[in-house]
């Protein structure tokens, strides 16, 4: 906690310097306990901009391919999440997303903040895409509060490509918690996941404005990279 708010002190008047930040509805994250901030994901800069907007600490489980030391901007980057207590987990065969989850669980059970990104990677063209039902499967099952988050501009700060950053405004809109109560206690139930998760993205979607698109971005990035989609 000592290092993240050391950090922070530096790394946050620096990016809100370079990216001046307009937030609404902070006030819906409760100051203590266990909570998921649920965002839509436009960028791997996200992380880092839902650090310095949120009052408290907020750990994500990212990918490992997150923390790149690719070139000077992904150095930067990495450094930065790093600083501020985000984690990296290993999404190559054998490690599932059902262990990302229950390692999660274990943050929640100590009260920690927690963001995830529902759509599983980032959007490839602004939309916002169906959620994977671990988000659901998480809050059913440690009970925390999901509140949604909306990030505006960050798609446009570090797009594919791009070596240096661009200079742009930033938006980071906050709801009231989802009403998640018709399906507590049956986070082993598939329909009830999936229900509760479309339920946390209408909620992002209201938020964000972006258009909703019935299918994981995930297979979309995979018919793109064929030249299929």
């Amino acid at each position: 906690m000592e290092l993240y708010a050391a950090a922070k002190t530096v790394i946050a008047p620096a990016a809100r310097a370079a990216w001046p930040l307009h937030e609404e509805g902070m006030h819906h994250i409760p100051a203590e306990g266990p909570v998921i901030l649920a965002a839509n994901h436009l960028s791997n800069i996200d992380p880092l901009f839902i650090g310095v907007a949120v009052p408290r600490q907020v750990t994500f489980i990212a990918k490992r391919e997150l923390f790149a030391e690719g070139n000077i901007a992904q150095r930067t980057f990495t450094r930065a999440l790093r600083a501020i207590g985000q984690l990296s987990v290993d999404r190559s065969p054998g490690q599932t997303s059902q262990a990302a989850m229950e390692e999660s669980l274990k943050f929640l059970g100590n009260g920690a903040a927690f963001g995830i990104f529902p759509e599983g990677t980032r959007s490839p063209d602004g939309r916002l895409y169906r959620g994977q039902t671990g988000i659901a499967w998480l809050a059913l099952a440690s009970g925390a509060p999901v509140v949604p988050v909306a990030l505006a501009g960050t798609g446009r700060i570090l797009p594919h490509g791009r070596r240096v950053p661009a200079l742009r405004r930033i938006g980071i809109r906050v709801g009231p918690p989802v009403d998640l109560s018709a399906w507590l206690g049956e986070e082993g139930k598939a329909r009830s996941r999936r229900a509760a998760t479309d339920a946390i993205m209408a909620a992002i979607q209201r938020l964000s404005g972006q258009q909703a698109v019935p299918r994981y971005a995930a297979s979309v990035k995979a018919e793109l990279d064929k030249g299929t989609g």
